[in-house]
């Protein structure tokens, strides 16, 4: 048997289940080279396992256009033991801060604000500041509205931190947004540990300030460094996933850095990047099959 140091995954969206025989043999043609195929999920995830990394990119060229997200990587180290995950429009569909900012009639202005500091356009950090001084006066107590009315779990989340768990890895749940929503977002998940930025509270309303330091991209690096360490890690065995700007050191210091649904800058920066599947892409990058995913 030829020696198979790469694997091209190919990942559809479970709700499309378009990943057919004819996409597989095509990419398989494209392989141009000995390739063994594997099938993770029937019509959902497939591996291709391959010589060099050029026939990857061969087989994500003849897919291009179709609905199938493509993870090229070495296969050493390819099962992770450390996972770190941001969680706004990552692990959850929403940004939390835009959803607090509604409720004083500030989404329009707020998610604006967001939307330029997740593209790169300016800093996290004042960015961060400005939003949260637009949240003054807001009762703490509707925090828990926001949760129950307008947070949905992104699909796939919760299966893939309790399958990742069962084999044994870690997971952390590193946000850019607050205390008051990772601590009850991430064990609802089922993360081994959250962090995330404090907001200032005065009796029971919010002050409109962010406790220093503010855990931005720096922060989530270190993070990624210290949990790697502490767990004696070499770092091809750690993974990470994000979307926004404020991911982009995570991302690129982990084994497998994936951009999930991200903005253009991220999608292109990162090591692989998930536009179509949802978050059991990562697991299904992992090698795992069907019957070993939990949920």
């Amino acid at each position: 048997m030829p020696d198979f140091a790469f694997v091209a995954t190919l990942i559809a969206n479970p709700k499309a289940d378009n990943l057919t025989q004819n996409l597989l043999e095509r990419a398989a043609s494209a392989a141009h080279g000995a390739h063994d195929i594997k099938i993770l999920h029937e019509n959902i995830a497939a591996d291709i396992f391959i010589a060099t990394r050029q026939q990857g990119e061969n087989i994500r060229s003849a897919l291009a256009g179709a609905a199938v997200d493509i993870i090229v990587q070495p296969v050493a180290h390819r099962r992770k033991k450390l996972f770190l995950a941001d969680m706004d429009s990552t692990m959850i569909g929403q940004e939390c801060i835009d959803e607090l900012a509604d409720l004083v009639g500030m989404k329009a202005r707020v998610s604006a604000i967001t939307e330029k500091a997740m593209r790169g356009e300016i800093a996290f950090e004042p960015a961060l500041r400005e939003r949260v001084a637009l949240l003054k006066g807001l009762p703490t107590h509707v925090v828990a509205q926001v949760i129950e009315e307008r947070i949905t779990l992104n699909a796939g989340g919760r299966a893939l931190v309790q399958t990742m768990r069962k084999a044994g890895a870690y997971t952390a749940l590193v946000s850019g947004g607050f205390t008051v929503f990772t601590g009850v977002i991430g064990p609802r998940i089922g993360f081994d540990e959250h962090r995330s930025n404090q907001l200032g509270v005065s009796g029971d309303v919010f002050t409109g300030t962010v406790a220093e330091p503010i855990l931005g991209q720096a922060a989530k690096l270190a993070t990624l460094i210290e949990l790697r360490g502490k767990l004696g890690l070499h770092p091809q065995e750690t993974m990470a996933v994000g979307d926004g700007a404020n991911d982009l050191a995570m991302l690129g210091e982990a084994g497998l850095g994936v951009a999930f649904y991200a903005k253009p800058k991220v999608a292109e920066a990162a090591h692989a990047r998930i536009d179509h599947a949802d978050l059991t892409a990562l697991l299904y990058a992992q090698g795992y099959m069907a019957g070993e995913i939990i949920g």
